[in-house]
């Protein structure tokens, strides 16, 4: 089997998620003209409860498999790496069995009772495959990270993207006639057949490996099943577990933000429809252009993590806090040009990508929070490479906690409505970021200089001073042709201010995927 070093796996896995990163928004700027943000609204409200059982299916199992799978490699206990992933295999299937059984028969309830729009009803049946696909894929790509060979983790993700985009729209615009609540169930259907181009990747994969490496004899004597396979699933449950509670948070959160947000638009006063394509317009519009930069930051992150440990265990402060300024500098210096052009130019953004001029103020509201978001993953990096999680798990809570009991208070008033969401949103994301900071600091003693956000916030003004004259002038005819030559002039003007002020050098743009390669 091929296998990768760290770099090179990281680089494989990061290419690809910038590819998925780019080709995910050509559905999400064709669908809202499809389907509009009812429709959107619809599709995105069965995605919460869709991620809190797929917490519970595949939420620590791909790591545990990755880890245990590597140390068994390390050994060459083959027999193990065997085991492993048929216990892993088993399990997966047995709970996501159960858990399509289970949703299969509360559908009607669930969608009824819980969500806040029964029209979701169709999108939640036709989702239900998905828990199956995806806990079985999951599999396959820990043990394949496990067997330190990314290529078909990224082939995977690459088809999945592709075939998700052609089924989504095909299938959104063929039921659209049935109604509004079936092209979303279609856009649905999309994914799920993604997921199953994915899987299809997966299998034949792992089938030809698996040709390749049979022998005629085994070397290694045989053990009975029953000896075998009582440890392997108590230490995979045991390896699991904490991390599956860790993430239970994160997607309990998603789920009551979405049925709070909605509840809390009913309490004041908007209509379901009205109030489900506000959702829809945030979480489908929205937040995806507000996290279009962290396909970088979470690349730093992933870097920092070893870099951080090993630094760690030789006691190197120094060396811990060049790594964790340099990951932090980057991140504020490749987030701010984002936060400059989404919040000047909001309104031609959304109607140029959605046709959704209506939406452009909860962009410009929620676009100078974008530099903590790009913050916060070289930070809670930093805690779990500094062996902190449970700091981390503990400041996300907090911060969700905070979050759910503002969009109660706020969403609920009539004057704000879904604006009183993104405000309780913005607060979580900096309350969470700053709780990071400060924890870093005490383990550490790190923090960010002062005088970097001087100089990064003048070249945002200064940036966003040529970007307005050059909208201004319209030097061209099309509108979103001014826009792309203001945004590309203006990030230029921006990275020479960079370099003038040795915020940045040719060897911190070298660490840049695809781009570095012309520094180093």
């Amino acid at each position: 089997m091929t296998k990768q070093s760290f770099i090179k796996g990281a680089m494989i896995l990061l290419a690809a998620g910038i590819i998925n990163r780019l080709l995910g928004f050509v559905p999400r700027i064709a669908l809202p003209r499809i389907i509009g943000a009812e429709g959107v609204g619809l599709y995105q409200l069965s995605y919460p409860f869709l991620t809190v059982l797929l917490t519970v299916i595949t939420g620590g199992i791909p790591l545990a498999i990755t880890k245990w799978t590597a140390e068994a490699v390390s050994r060459n206990d083959s027999a193990r790496v065997k085991q492993i992933f048929r216990v892993a295999m088993g399990l997966t299937i047995v709970l996501a069995i159960l858990m399509t059984a289970a949703l299969l028969l509360l559908a009607k309830w669930i969608t009824t009772h819980v969500l806040p729009d029964a029209r979701v009803y169709q999108t939640f049946i036709v989702m239900t495959p998905l828990m199956l696909i995806i806990g079985i894929s999951s599999v396959y790509r820990g043990y394949f990270q496990g067997m330190q060979n990314m290529i078909p983790s990224a082939a995977s993700q690459i088809i999945e993207t592709i075939i998700r985009i052609i089924g989504s729209l095909t299938f959104a615009s063929m039921l659209l006639p049935r109604g509004i609540e079936w092209a979303a169930a279609g856009a649905m259907l999309g994914v799920v057949v993604g997921e199953i181009g994915a899987l299809a990747v997966l299998f034949w994969t792992y089938a030809r490996e698996h040709r390749k490496k049979q022998k005629p004899a085994t070397e290694q004597a045989s053990v009975p099943a029953g000896a075998k396979r009582t440890p392997v699933l108590r230490r995979l449950l045991g390896l699991s577990i904490p991390v599956t509670g860790s993430r239970m948070v994160g997607s309990l959160s998603y789920l009551l933000e979405s049925i709070l947000t909605a509840r809390s638009l009913a309490a004041a006063g908007i209509a379901t429809g009205v109030a489900t394509a506000q959702y829809g317009a945030l979480q489908g519009m929205i937040i995806p252009l507000l996290l279009l930069p962290t396909a970088l930051t979470f690349s730093l992150a992933s870097s920092l993590v070893p870099s951080l440990s090993e630094a760690a265990a030789r006691g190197d402060k120094g060396t811990i806090h060049k790594r964790m300024h340099q990951s932090m500098r980057l991140a504020l210096v490749a987030g701010a040009p984002f936060v400059v052009v989404m919040w000047l130019f909001a309104e031609p953004i959304c109607r140029l990508m959605y046709n959704h001029a209506d939406i452009a103020p909860m962009l410009r509201l929620m676009a100078p929070i974008g530099i903590f978001i790009y913050l916060q993953a070289p930070l809670q990096a930093a805690l779990q490479a500094l062996n902190k999680p449970g700091t981390a798990l503990m400041n996300t809570f907090i911060g969700a906690a905070v979050k759910l009991i503002l969009i109660v208070m706020l969403a609920s008033k009539p004057e704000l409505g879904i604006y009183g969401a993104l405000i309780a949103i913005n607060v979580n994301v900096v309350l969470v970021t700053v709780l990071h900071g400060i924890s870093v600091l005490r383990f550490i003693g790190f923090h960010m200089q002062a005088l970097d956000f001087v100089k990064v916030g003048s070249a945002m003004l200064i940036m966003g001073a040529a970007a307005l004259w050059i909208m201004n002038t319209k030097p061209l005819t099309l509108e979103w042709i001014n826009l792309l030559l203001a945004c590309m002039i203006s990030v230029v003007i921006y990275l020479l201010l960079m370099v003038w002020m040795k915020i940045i050098d040719r060897y911190d743009i070298a660490r840049i995927p695809l781009l570095g390669q012309w520094f180093k």
